[in-house]
């Protein structure tokens, strides 16, 4: 997809419509795609991705500090180190479809760049710079709403919080307990498949339940269960 036609689809979708394209060529193209076309002049994504990590941590800061006027300073920070590790931005970033936008160079495309997520999180810092170059903040906060902020409400963001270190650090907040974990079933599947049962416990009081196709996936949701029934009282 040339920049162009990304720039279509930007305006279809979600209702961007870029008035600079070259700071959109520019968000999409790596390095090695210059090195194989020295007649194109221009920049690769970096100095974008520099600004658009300072703006992504801005505008998540403030949409966090205005949904949650409840939240104390170690709840909001809790949840931005969440949103906005680059783990995330990857996923975002083929949300967009800018995975099929990148420029790269022959090399890089033959090795699988193109979804390689180290390079999806660094075009979506780019991208997010160049929008908020071209448009201004509306422009971000609106794309935003779109895509990140609207992941909050589908709990996406779970999968990147080690609940069972922030159950660890709540229970210890006040001196040293005894928390462990334990198989309480294992079932098979028709398929040959394991699902595995476990709870968590404190002092020997059992917290929570969770089950998982691996021991490890068990003690992640009777951690996250556990946690979230801690910090709702």
């Amino acid at each position: 997809m040339s920049p162009s036609d990304f720039s279509n689809f930007l305006r279809e979708k979600f209702q961007i419509s870029f008035n600079n394209l070259n700071l959109l060529q520019e968000a999409l193209t790596q390095r090695n795609y210059l090195n194989e076309h020295p007649k194109e002049q221009g920049r690769d994504y970096q100095r974008l991705e520099f600004l658009g990590d300072a703006i992504m941590q801005a505008t998540v800061t403030e949409y966090l500090f205005k949904r949650y006027p409840d939240w104390d300073e170690g709840q909001l920070t809790e949840m931005r180190i969440t949103m906005v590790q680059t783990k995330s931005f990857a996923h975002f970033a083929q949300v967009i479809h800018l995975n099929e936008a990148i420029r790269l160079g022959k090399g890089e495309e033959m090795n699988g760049a193109r979804s390689r997520p180290s390079l999806l999180e660094d075009i979506w810092e780019a991208f997010i710079g160049a929008l908020f170059l071209d448009q201004g903040q509306a422009a971000v906060v609106s794309l935003l709403n779109q895509t990140v902020f609207a992941a909050i409400d589908e709990n996406f963001f779970d999968q990147f919080i080690d609940f069972k270190s922030r159950l660890q650090e709540k229970l210890q907040a006040q001196g040293s307990v005894d928390i462990t974990y334990q198989i309480e079933n294992e079932i098979r599947n028709e398929d040959n498949s394991q699902i595995f049962e476990v709870f968590v416990a404190v002092d020997g009081k059992t917290l929570a339940h969770g089950s998982g196709q691996s021991i490890k996936d068990a003690e992640k949701v009777a951690a996250q269960k556990a946690y979230q029934d801690l910090t709702a009282k």
